[in-house]
């Protein structure tokens, strides 16, 4: 009896640990976890890199404002210099992130030396399509497309409010290809309202030095200038500070957003922001789209081009002074961008070639 006894007790226990076991493999966590790499500026440049993160925080489910999964899921280490890329790589890497990001094409020659160098991590780049390693998905935009929109928006504004011979202007961060899409599709979409208009530029070569832009723009606006497009990363803000202090003034000058919708950083009394429109370059779809491909087992080393027609780019309507006219006209535009109707170069060699953009130019297509 004795024997069957603890028999019995012996088949009990076991029982309840297995059960106790499979009871702890079915909470195993199987989601994806990510680190976010950037340069200087951070995810609070307002503009690129927060867009980014914006699209892992919704992953998850969480928002900006309320990151819960942080530190747990995901989380994000900035780069202070570009010295630091190499090492904030293979740190990332031997903590075994599911998934790394970077974003920008000043990753490019850091992620191409590390990524050979741990076969099996995932990483993704951002503005990119060069790194050619079988373990780097790489994202690129159609951001002259996006660009025009933006530009033809402002050539609209100043025709709707009568004004005859307006110029305008563009502040880049750092020289390159990918920039000069941005350029090229703006420059093209005030063309086609104002075949002549006057266009100027100017490179901060810096993501994050917002004095720059705010002094070009002071001299610029005190010129005439009326409307400035940044593509310049956290150097931008400071375009969207000067216009604020001149609209606040009751100058007639305008920025235009770049990346994120930016219409919230310029409002400079009530709800009138000095950002008449921002071009939406929706980086949050890369995260999204990586995540989700790491979450499938879908995830391959390849590039992935995003256009208008996939939602990638766009432009925002948020300012509500932004005449009803235009934006229908914009919205026409936008349709024709999507069948082919309308062309839009994105190098300056192919716009100066067509006749589209104005020679000397600040602008470069490598």
């Amino acid at each position: 009896m004795k024997r069957t006894l603890v028999l019995v007790l012996l088949i009990i226990m076991s029982f309840g640990l297995f059960a106790a076991g499979a009871k702890e493999a079915a909470v195993v966590d199987d989601t994806p976890t990510i680190r976010l790499l950037t340069d200087a500026t951070g995810i609070d440049d307002k503009s690129f890199n927060a867009a980014a993160w914006r699209g892992i925080v919704e992953f998850y489910g969480d928002t900006v404002a309320n990151a819960k999964g942080r530190g747990k899921y995901y989380d994000v280490v900035t780069a202070q210099t570009q010295d630091m890329y190499i090492p904030n790589l293979k740190q990332a890497a031997d903590e075994e992130y599911d998934l790394i990001m970077v974003t920008g094409f000043t990753w490019a020659d850091a992620l191409g030396e590390v990524a050979p160098m741990y076969p099996k991590q995932k990483f993704v780049i951002v503005d990119v399509d060069w790194v050619g390693q079988p373990n780097v998905m790489e994202f690129i935009y159609s951001e002259e497309q996006g660009s025009y929109l933006v530009g033809l928006a402002a050539a609209l504004q100043a025709k709707a409010e009568g004004i005859a011979n307006p110029k305008f202007g563009f502040i880049g961060g750092v020289p390159g290809g990918t920039i000069t899409k941005f350029e090229m599709g703006y420059v093209q979409g005030i063309r086609s309202v104002f075949p002549n208009a006057s266009i100027v530029d100017y490179y901060a070569n810096d993501w994050g030095k917002p004095e720059l832009a705010k002094a070009q723009s002071k001299n610029w606006f005190d010129g005439g200038i009326y409307a400035i497009f940044s593509a310049a990363g956290g150097t931008g803000n400071g375009t969207i500070a000067q216009a604020k202090e001149y609209r606040l003034q009751g100058k007639n000058v305008w920025a235009i957003g770049v990346d994120s919708d930016q219409y919230a950083d310029g409002i400079y009394s009530g709800t009138k922001s000095a950002v008449l429109t921002s071009m939406l370059k929706r980086v949050e779809s890369s995260s999204l789209y990586c995540l989700e491909a790491v979450k499938n087992g879908t995830f391959t080393g390849k590039v992935v081009k995003m256009t208008m027609a996939d939602n990638g780019v766009g432009y925002s309507t948020a300012n509500p002074e932004l005449k009803p006219e235009v934006v229908k006209a914009v919205d026409t535009a936008k349709a024709d961008i999507i069948s082919g109707k309308i062309k839009i170069y994105g190098t300056y060699k192919e716009a100066l070639a067509a006749g589209a953009a104005p020679a000397g130019l600040a602008a470069l297509d490598d």
